[in-house]
Formats: C-alpha cells, structure tokens, sequence
C-alpha cells in the first residue's frame, strides 16, 4: 500500500441523499455534506425515484463544491475520486456517477467505483470524524458484519477491505423496510425507523408477542414478512373491534422482536465461526434499541463490538471515501464506461 498521503471524493447519490466527503486515508474524515430530502418525500410517504433524481442533479455541484471548502482542498490535492455505482436507484445513481466521471476526466484524476453495501461496511473503518473519536482501535479484516438498512439485511464476513463472504440474509423483506411499513400502518410517518424507534421508548417491548421469523435450514436468514404482517394483524383487528392501539407499546414489541433476531443471528454467527469482533452497519445500525442490544450481547460473549456514530449509518460521502480508499490500495480503477447498476450484488465487480 501506499504510504503517502491519499484524500478521496467520496460521491452518493444512490437514493434521497445527496452526499460528498473528503476522506484522508480511509480513516479520517475531512468533510462530509448531506443534502437530504426527507422534506420533500415525507408528503408522499415515502421516496419518489424521479423528484429524487431531480433534486440530486439541483444539489449535486454546491454538495461537492461544499464538501472540498469544509476540507479545506481543492481538487488538484485530491488523489482519486469515489462515486457509488450500484445498487441504489437507477436515476438518482446516474447522477453521481456522471458528476464523479465528469470530475475525474477533467481533473485527470482516478476514478473508483464503489458499492453501496461496502461504502455502509467502511464506516466502521473510520476513527476520526469531526467532533467524534471512536472508543475502539482502529477496526480491521476479518470479522462479522450485520448490514441492515431499507433495502438491505445481510449478515457478513468481512475476509479482507472489499471482499466478503454472505452467510446470511433476508428472504423477504429487508428489517427497515418492515420499519417502515409498520410506522406508516400505525400513523407514525416517514422514515419510519427513527419515528418507531422513538416511539418506542415510551412503549412496554413485551406488551405484544410478535413472531420471531426462522428460516428452516438456514440459521442465519432472516425473515420479516411474517412479523409485519403479525402487526398490520394486529392493527386492523384493532380498528375493526374499535380497540385502541397503544402506539408506544406496539412500537417496542414490534422493535423487540426485530432487535432479538437480529442480534442473536449476529452473535451465533461470531461465534460459530470463531470469530472476535462484530460490527453492524446500514441506517438501522442507528437504531438505539439494536445498539443497545447488540453491546450487552458482545459484551456477555466476549466479542469486541464496533459501531459508526449515527451520522455514518445513513447514507454519506464519508463511507464511499472510506471504502473508495481501500479499493484504491488495491489498485481498483474503473473507466469512463462505468455506469450504474441498480441491482448490484455485493462482491460484483
């Protein structure tokens, strides 16, 4: 690996966030601008792909123009350019792509494509971001990561910087997902992860006994259609019958149930494979009630656990930055034909 120096542009675009960091080394974070959108999609309950497409391509130059001021850099001080490239949104996608392209042909400098699901596992890589010090060492290859956003609940081993080996994932739908269905049904809104895991903190997580979803023969699948579909249940019965629904209290149970899955499949799968350290990664990875879970678990196990600060679990240029660095080390460089892939699959080049 290189020993000089080495600061990435880190480009998102793969959904509502319009994001661009400047990361040094794959460790430090020098700047990292999001533009969200949640305003804007909050009124049709969920993210519209074509205004997102839009709104990426109205913020995406003073994103970037902003991220390199905050860094105090301009683009001759940086060595490569890190663009996600997939899976995402195939028009919000594009627009990243074509920005990183256009940047790195005019600048004359590399250009790295990065996928969505390693940029949320390098956020675990990054020890110094403003106004936050990790706790842990610096975390490195090997070890076990649970990935678990909107769109996504994979369950990992991480064997080296961008290379991974799936031992587990959803069959249905992903854990923020099944947040998000539950948040709209009960009339909590979007994005429904924060709101349920706010909600619950006033809710009794044992009021409720929803089913925890096994997959028979693969200990560590996840299923969660069965658990929504117990609380949409649940909530109907309610309305009909003219019984009224404690949001709290289903908030927890419902949280409960995804926590207790989610963190026992994650620990078994650590220690079953002999491995000593656990990360979690993804926009639930913010969820207070999986860290929590996930702390006390590592800890009465023995296994070191790592975490980004919330601000790193949603989506952001910080973690393209990051992994963009490590597939840079590795001498990974794409051309001026990369384009986006909406669906793909993690360890796809």
């Amino acid at each position: 690996m290189e020993s000089r120096e080495i600061l990435i542009l880190g480009i998102e675009s793969s959904c509502d966030e319009t994001a661009a960091a400047v990361v040094r080394n794959g460790r430090e974070v020098l700047s990292n601008v999001i533009a969200s959108q949640i305003a804007v999609h909050t009124q049709f309950g969920g993210v519209v792909p074509e205004i997102a497409s839009r709104r990426h391509i109205e913020q995406i130059n003073q994103v970037i123009t902003a991220a390199l001021t905050e860094a105090g850099v301009g683009l001759s001080d940086i060595t490569a350019i890190g663009v996600t490239y997939g899976p995402g949104l195939v028009g919000a996608l594009l627009v990243g792509v074509a920005e990183a392209k256009a940047i790195a042909y005019g600048a004359r400098k590399p250009l790295v494509g990065v996928h969505h699901i390693e940029g949320h596992v390098a956020a675990n890589f990054i020890t110094t971001y403003p106004g936050y010090e990790r706790p842990q060492p610096e975390l490195e290859p090997p070890f076990v990561c649970l990935i678990v956003s909107g769109g996504h609940t994979h369950l990992v081993i991480v064997k080296d910087y961008g290379e991974f080996e799936i031992i587990g994932r959803t069959r249905d739908d992903a854990a923020g997902e099944a947040f998000d269905k539950v948040a709209r049904a009960v009339g909590l809104g979007y994005p429904g992860g924060p709101k349920v895991d706010q909600a619950a903190k006033g809710g009794n997580p044992h009021a409720f006994q929803f089913p925890r979803g096994k997959v028979a023969g693969s200990p560590y699948d996840f299923s969660f259609s069965g658990l929504k579909s117990a609380v949409l249940n649940h909530i109907n019965h309610g309305k009909m019958t003219g019984e009224d629904i404690c949001v709290p209290d289903l908030a927890a149970s419902f949280q409960n149930a995804v926590v207790e899955v989610l963190v026992s499949r994650s620990v078994m799968a650590a220690k079953e494979y002999g491995y000593s350290r656990l990360a979690i990664a993804g926009g639930v990875a913010s969820n207070s009630a999986l860290r929590s879970a996930m702390k006390k678990a590592c800890e009465e196990n023995k296994l070191e656990f790592y975490y980004p600060p919330p601000v790193l679990c949603t989506d952001n240029g910080a973690m393209i930055g990051a992994a963009a660095y490590f597939e840079y080390q590795k001498g990974t460089r794409h051309g001026w034909d990369l384009n986006a892939v909406p669906n793909l699959k993690l360890g796809e080049r």
